[in-house]
Order: C-alpha cells, then structure tokens, then sequence
C-alpha cells in the first residue's frame, strides 16, 4: 500500500492512538514477546486482514511480455526484489468477526533506512505525513530474517485453518513471499502462485470480492465510507489498513451472505486480479 492522498500529521499523538485503538506496534525489542502472543491468539482468531506498507515502485520491466498479466507481474516481480518492506498489518478475527480483547492488530516496523535503502520519494512523502517514523525504523526496526522465521513456526502461515483476508494485495504477498522465502520472487508468474498457494491456502481478497457487490467501488478508503465503516487508527499505516480490511469483509459478508460461501482462493481469475495495478 504505497500511494494515496496525504493525511494528518507526523505526530506522536499517532503512537498513542495506536495503542489506545488496538494496535500494538512491534519492534525489535518486543519482537518475540509478542509472537507468543500471536500463536496463542491464532488458534481461536484464524481470520487473519493483512496489509503492507512499501516504499512505492521505482522500476519498470523491459522486453517482451506474454500478455498484460505477465507485464503487471514482471512489474511486481522487479519492484518487490529492489525494495524493502517498512510496515506489515496483521488483524486477527474469529469467524464472526469479533476481534480478541486488549489487541486485535499487531503492526510490524521492519528496519528501513532512508539513506541506505531505495524508494519513490513521493510513498516516503505519504507515509512520514502519516505518522511512519523512519529514524525509529532505522534505529529500533525488525530483522527481516528474524520476522520470518518467527512467522514460520507460528502457524499463521501454512495452515489450511487461517484465512487470509486482504485489499488488492498482489504486492503485499508478493513481499511476504519475500520475506519468508528469503529469495527473489520467481521469474515466472506460475511458481508466484504456487508459493502462494502453499504459504497462504485461504485468501479473500476484499477488492476482488467487490465485484459480486454493484454499489461498492474504489480504493478501501472509500469501500469503507460506502460500507459506514468508522476507520481505527491513522489512514496509510499498515495496522489501520489491515483492521479496516478485515472490518470491510465481514461487513460484506453481512449485507451479502450467498456469494462468499464459496472457497474462491483458489480461483484463477483470483489470482490474476492479485496483480492488477496496485493500490
């Protein structure tokens, strides 16, 4: 989630809000502390909104392409190996959509340097006018390799019981895959899906979903307005994002129960739609 209209400002009012609302920001200190947490929390709570925040997109894929999926994911492809992530949301829900007490949100600050590491100045832009703090994120910023190995054995990932609810989410899987493979992502598309498959076997992407639902349209922010969603948290941070999410599909769910009965993730068309244009 790299780009959008600017909102608020780099406050430390943000910080407290977080935590006032649910949201619990990790950092490297109380990493592990709050993994134990996460599996204790995943057992009941398996519905699990996901978002990212990303330092934007800086190249383009040049050559010959297959077709414009293959285009759209030779994009992703470059952009996701180039980059690195800075912030991750994770919302955990039951089936219901009840949310567990004290946090429902755990939000991940991966180490990111803004003299070191490459961007597009103007997702930098948008994030520090959200409340991201870079020098915090350099200084106190979670281990990649340390993150997912932590991941790995949590049981969020690769369980048949999680479902994973997302918002036009082909880069933030794509990041994840990084994450936890710890590799480039595949040169071709086909592998992407089967590690996608393998990594997150449940995915509901909101975004896609919209498409069974005629009134609803545009980005979450909007979606949500149209929904009468009240957003938790500062708009452009990944906690925010990823609680709206999962708030989004369970409140499309209520208003249109036939048509999510069915296991789309694994849907084609799904995973085609995952690597449209980015959010």
């Amino acid at each position: 989630n790299s780009a959008g209209s600017a909102g608020g400002g780099n406050t430390n009012g943000l910080v407290v809000c977080n935590e006032a609302c649910g949201i619990r920001d990790v950092w490297a200190s109380n990493l592990e502390d709050e993994f134990r947490t996460i599996i204790r929390v995943v057992q009941k709570y398996n519905y699990v909104a996901m978002d990212t925040e990303f330092p934007g997109v800086v190249a383009r894929p040049i050559g010959e392409f297959r077709s414009t999926a293959d285009y759209q994911y030779q994009l992703l492809r470059c952009n996701v190996d180039l980059l690195k992530i800075i912030q991750l949301g994770l919302t955990f829900l039951d089936e219901h959509g009840n949310t567990p007490p004290n946090y429902s949100t755990w939000q991940f600050n991966f180490k990111f340097s803004l003299t070191e590491d490459m961007y597009a100045q103007d997702s930098i832009d948008l994030l520090t006018n959200s409340g991201i703090q870079f020098k915090k994120h350099d200084e106190e910023g979670i281990n990649p390799y340390e993150f997912a190995q932590l991941l790995m054995t949590s049981g969020v990932v690769l369980s048949d019981n999680v479902k994973w609810l997302s918002f036009h989410s082909g880069y933030d899987f794509g990041y994840m895959l990084k994450l936890l493979t710890d590799q480039n992502l595949p040169v071709d598309e086909s592998e992407f899906f089967e590690l996608l498959r393998i990594y997150f076997p449940a995915i509901y992407d909101v975004k896609y979903l919209m498409k069974s639902c005629k009134n609803l349209k545009g980005g979450l922010q909007e979606v949500a307005e149209q929904l009468e969603l009240e957003r938790i948290g500062p708009q452009h941070q990944a906690g925010s994002d990823s609680l709206l999410t999962g708030a989004a599909f369970f409140k499309m769910r209520e208003v249109s129960a036939p048509w999510i009965q069915t296991r789309i993730h694994d849907h084609l068309c799904l995973l085609r739609h995952l690597l449209g244009q980015h959010k």
